[in-house]
């Protein structure tokens, strides 16, 4: 009965999309966390509890910086899973914590370190919910990657595994031609940029770029940025140091088009940094 007790506060007190973020005063990388469920739901009839739980243990617990907003996100975990409250208010606290930076692999290795302590049972009843969580993220990315694919006239391909190193992020390979003229789709996932590259050649050579889809950047070194949209194209002479990617917020897809030379050949150089690539709109 107590358990039950429990989780019923939890999910009158806890509701999703009653948790507000916003940036704190101090422009640190952190958010404040403002609740308003106690108010809407027992504003009239217990506002001094609804007081305790918006202003005290949200508005100054869950603020309170001795301890970083995810490390709080996996007390929180423990504590419910500790308890045997494994429905749908730690379903809350278990996306509370992965918007708070807690990851699949963290999540694992936390409701099986709980395990041991708290009881196998309780931790198969969080795995279930755990698995509802992550895995949506997987899904929302395959929705995502499918909802683009669809917008562009050339197949996205597989992921370019080959060349990963040479990447921050996922791209993806579609040969379009690979006689007379060798040409490939390359898209790239949101964030997604190569490295600095140089395409080298005695003669000839170098690479022309056709933006096909969503919105990427190119860059000469020592020049500015340049943004790509479908239809744009970008000449690339041999022996020019450069990079190409996404946008920080949007899908890209390029066709390359390799120049014919005499003695060509790639060299990678240096990753772009998240401190120049952020700044990009």
């Amino acid at each position: 009965m107590q358990k039950k007790i429990i989780s019923f506060l939890l999910v009158l007190f806890i509701l999703p999309n009653t948790l507000v973020l916003a940036k704190n005063n101090e422009g640190k990388n952190m958010k404040k966390i403002v609740q308003t469920a106690g108010r809407n739901q027992l504003g009239d009839f217990a506002p001094d509890f609804a007081h305790f739980n918006d202003d005290i243990l949200f508005g100054e617990n869950w603020n309170n910086q001795d301890i970083d907003t995810k490390t709080r996100s996996i007390i929180t975990m423990v504590s419910l899973i500790s308890q045997g409250i494994t429905d749908s208010s730690l379903k809350y606290h278990l996306v509370n914590a992965k918007n708070h930076g807690v990851t699949k692999n963290e999540a694992s290795a936390i409701i099986t370190n709980t395990a041991f302590y708290a009881g196998w049972p309780k931790a198969w009843a969080a795995f279930n919910l755990a698995k509802e969580v992550w895995n949506e993220e997987n899904c929302n990315a395959s929705n995502e990657k499918e909802k683009y694919a669809n917008s562009i006239m050339f197949p996205i391909g597989e992921p370019n595994n080959a060349y990963a190193k040479y990447f921050i992020g996922q791209s993806y390979l579609a040969p379009i031609s690979t006689s007379q003229v060798k040409m490939y789709n390359v898209t790239f996932e949101p964030k997604c940029r190569n490295n600095w590259h140089i395409h080298h050649a005695k003669e000839g050579g170098g690479q022309m770029l056709i933006a096909i889809g969503g919105r990427g950047y190119y860059q000469e070194w020592g020049k500015e940025p340049i943004e790509m949209n479908p239809g744009d194209v970008i000449n690339i002479p041999a022996n020019v140091k450069h990079w190409h990617g996404a946008a920080p917020d949007s899908w890209f897809s390029h066709i390359a088009v390799e120049i014919d030379g005499i003695d060509t050949s790639n060299e990678w150089l240096e990753q772009v940094g998240d401190n120049e690539y952020l700044k990009l709109k």
